[in-house]
């Protein structure tokens, strides 16, 4: 997912703003959505982006920052995630020298969800 935003430290980063590429990988018991082809049964990405997007929209100093909420807000919007990946860049941060991007990766794994 990409997108404009008013993530950074310094001043001129929260008033211009720069892009941002976000990158998730979910994972979840998808066996029902396997055998039955059920979007109810796994995780709908459509529902994912607009979570993602308020996150982004939410101004940060620190990337951690917002790939955490990010990763708490998926959480809370899908329980049975076992695992979550989030990868944010910064394309072209305003650092000196050529810089392509600064990421930071978050990686949470979750106790398996109880089968009812």
């Amino acid at each position: 997912m990409k997108f404009h935003a008013f993530h950074g430290v310094l001043p001129q980063e929260r008033c211009v703003g720069n892009d941002f590429l976000v990158t998730i990988a979910l994972t979840a018991p998808v066996e029902k959505a396997v055998m039955n082809d059920d979007i109810d049964a796994t995780i709908n990405y459509a529902a994912v982006y607009p979570l993602v997007k308020k996150e982004m929209d939410r101004p940060s100093r620190l990337l951690e920052h917002v790939a955490g909420r990010i990763l708490f807000s998926l959480k809370e919007h899908f329980p049975h995630i076992t695992k979550t990946e989030i990868s944010l860049s910064k394309l072209n941060p305003p650092i000196v020298g050529e810089v392509h991007s600064a990421s930071v990766v978050l990686t949470e794994t979750y106790r398996a969800p109880r089968g009812d």
